[in-house]
């Protein structure tokens, strides 16, 4: 079994940065992905960066040049830097993994609430 623990989010103004951080334990050396959603109110669950054990990386068009995910396999730790915010990016953000094994993970969600 595999928890997810997220860490940072929070409130900023457009244009500020902020940084998330998501520590997995358990069986985690079978995790093939992790990454980050999000969901605003009213709004999809959506994929925003991804990254596989060996460092592919994956954005989400709206996040592109803006966020940047990165891994680490030996501390099991994915983070999400968020810089140049907008009021859009608010929403839940969520950390997810799926296994070598295809089974799915989800930490329990951190807010991020951005204002102009």
């Amino acid at each position: 079994q595999v928890q997810l623990v997220e860490s940072g989010g929070g409130s900023a103004r457009a244009g500020g940065s902020l940084r998330l951080s998501c520590a997995a334990s358990g069986t985690s050396f079978s995790l093939r992905t992790m990454d980050w959603y999000r969901q605003a109110p009213g709004k999809q669950r959506e994929l925003v960066a991804a990254v596989t054990t060996g460092g592919s990386t994956n954005y989400a068009g709206s996040v592109k040049g803006r966020f940047t995910i990165s891994r680490d396999n030996a501390k099991n730790t994915v983070s999400l830097q968020m810089n140049s915010l907008k009021s859009e990016d608010t929403a839940v953000y969520y950390c997810h993994a799926r296994s070598i094994w295809s089974t799915e993970y989800w930490g329990q969600g951190t807010q991020v609430t951005v204002s102009s």
